[in-house]
């Protein structure tokens, strides 16, 4: 399994939320561009950037940012946040970004986000936002019709690079990720697909419990920078 650490950014700062709550934030760095290095020297191999202001408003908001990061990021990044239609997806890639992640969109605007993976298939990730089994939208503020299942599967369908599967309760609280939910999600699209692990990891053994369903990927976020484990650590741990 790979580890991949996270930068979200709200209001120019990379921060923390806590179950996606703006207003329970934490800031970890007024200079967010600077952790890619840290992460690359530490031996990640992707580093994850979400744009929180964009995933609430739904207009992107960290273009420069984001830009300086893929810039000088030595590993390649995956971008989220706000990306909702043609020209702000086209703007991510400009950006220097690798891959795009796509959430709201695919839930609100399914023949774009399905036309993105086809065109894309290589750098496409479906963001699966959920509480309770729900999918979650607009910043994870408003529950959809959807089940995780049900848009794993259609995003399978679509030839998606990877899912990106977040317990939105779990987000930022330590609490330990959904491991069996996680797992159900990638039987689900087994062969089809990758799911990317996120949303509670603050132990070793949380990465251990998600390396043992053999998921290739897990996001890690607050615990890194809460000191609760080193980069270099969960990593080592994720290679078992």
């Amino acid at each position: 399994m790979n580890i991949i650490p996270a930068i979200d950014l709200l209001e120019g700062k990379a921060v923390r939320l806590r179950e996606g709550d703006r207003d329970q934030r934490t800031i970890f760095s007024d200079e967010p561009w600077k952790l890619v290095h840290e992460f690359a020297e530490a031996g990640a191999a992707r580093v994850h950037i979400v744009d929180l202001d964009g995933a609430f408003s739904g207009a992107r908001a960290h273009r420069d940012i984001v830009s300086r990061i893929a810039k000088e990021s030595p590993v390649p990044v995956q971008v989220g946040g706000g990306i909702r239609d043609r020209a702000a997806l086209d703007a991510v890639f400009e950006t220097g970004a690798q891959l795009a992640v796509l959430g709201t969109a695919a839930v609100k605007s399914p023949e774009f986000a399905e036309a993105a993976c086809r065109e894309f298939p290589d750098r496409i990730i479906i963001a699966v936002d959920a509480r309770d089994g729900v999918v979650a939208v607009e910043g994870w503020v408003e529950a959809s019709t959807l089940t995780a299942i049900e848009l794993g599967k259609r995003a399978a369908d679509w030839g998606a690079a990877a899912l990106l599967y977040t317990d939105v309760a779990r987000d930022g609280t330590h609490a330990g990720p959904n491991v069996e939910a996680t797992a159900s999600l990638a039987a689900a699209v087994a062969g089809r697909t990758d799911v990317i692990a996120s949303g509670g990891v603050s132990s070793l053994d949380d990465l251990r419990a998600l390396a043992a369903v053999d998921l290739p990927y897990a996001i890690v976020g607050r615990a890194l920078y809460d000191k609760h484990f080193t980069l270099q650590e969960a990593i080592a741990v994720a290679a078992g």
